[in-house]
């Protein structure tokens, strides 16, 4: 049970880190570039979740 609510964990952030990604592609200011590496947190979050979900299987 606790894998997959650390799955879900890791999907939600996932999905903050595509949300991110999206706002930060869209900005109006160029020069406003942001300090956090949305497609890295979007890779370590969907590994987490993979994990997750496999432990979860077991």
């Amino acid at each position: 049970m606790t894998f997959w609510l650390g799955a879900a964990g890791w999907a939600a952030l996932g999905l903050l880190a595509i949300w991110g990604d999206r706002r930060r592609h869209a900005r109006a200011d160029l020069d406003r570039v942001g300090w956090v590496p949305w497609p890295l947190v979007l890779i370590v979050a969907m590994i987490g979740a993979a994990l997750c979900v496999a432990m979860g299987i077991r």
